[in-house]
């Protein structure tokens, strides 16, 4: 008999589990009116023949690359041209990281008041709010043309991401080490650098990590409006129909992005394990 009373117990339970159907029914009604509201707005015109042309030259590009130009070390190369990329995208997120920090401490509520830490989380989410792209068009107007705009933007928008992280980490921290250090008359500079630094470490060179692998990506679009790197000159040669020269310029990004990504994968994992 008392093996059958908890299967007993435990029918009574499911039968009276609350009902929310119509939650769930709702949030579906919501879900598909929303996806049916969207695609009213999309306006399939099929394939232009521009279009299609563009599409395959690019894909011939990229299987029959401008090879002297793939190897070419010189200003206007492929290879001058990551190593550029790379060197804006490294700078940004250094200096985004850096600037991140203070953002991240005055935006948690473990470490400032409340009134305080709303203000600085919400000049941050403004900062996150305003696109790469129109980040740099506003910093090309100080700086001028050049990697000087790509470094600043990026830094500027690495600071809105980063901290967020930053702070979703400070949160998660162990309070009862912060409670000890407040206990033992800690300031809050202290309490930061004996209670805080050590458990985030590995978690902001994770996040640091991560950035980079997404402002290499960002570095590569943000020579469109003239912010250095190699997307001004990609989309030059796209716009000019010099396939080959095209497809150079793509093979090289192709293969920095999985270089970056195997080795940022990498390195992630060992900070996760510990290691």
């Amino acid at each position: 008999m008392s093996a059958i009373t908890p299967s007993v117990n435990v029918l009574k339970s499911y039968e009276g589990r609350p009902r929310r159907w119509w939650k769930s029914a709702l949030s579906f009604a919501v879900v598909a009116a929303a996806l049916v509201w969207s695609g009213l707005g999309i306006e399939y015109k099929g394939v232009t023949s521009r279009g299609s042309d563009v599409a395959y030259g690019v894909l011939y590009g990229i299987f029959n690359p401008d090879t002297a130009l793939l190897f070419d070390f010189g200003p206007f190369g492929v290879t001058y041209l990551l190593f550029e990329t790379v060197a804006i995208a490294l700078l940004g997120t250094l200096f985004g990281g850096l600037l991140a920090v203070p953002f991240a401490f005055l935006s948690s509520t473990k470490i400032v008041p409340r009134p305080v830490a709303f203000l600085v989380r919400s000049f941050v989410m403004m900062v996150r709010t305003i696109p790469s792209l129109v980040w740099a068009l506003i910093w090309i107007r100080v700086t001028g043309p050049g990697p000087l705009c790509g470094v600043v933007t990026q830094s500027i928008v690495s600071i809105g991401m980063i901290s967020k992280m930053y702070v979703t980490a400070i949160e998660d921290v162990d309070t009862r080490i912060l409670e000890s250090l407040n206990a033992m008359g800690c300031t809050p500079f202290q309490k930061i650098r004996y209670g805080i630094l050590p458990q985030l470490t590995a978690n902001m060179l994770s996040t640091i990590i991560y950035r980079f692998d997404i402002n290499i990506k960002d570095a590569s679009t943000l020579g469109i409006v003239g912010a250095g790197g190699i997307g001004a000159v990609l989309i030059q040669t796209i716009s000019t129909r010099r396939w080959g020269m095209a497809g150079a310029f793509l093979t090289g990004m192709i293969l920095l992005m999985l270089v970056i990504e195997y080795f940022s994968t990498r390195m992630r994992k060992r900070l996760a394990q510990g290691i």
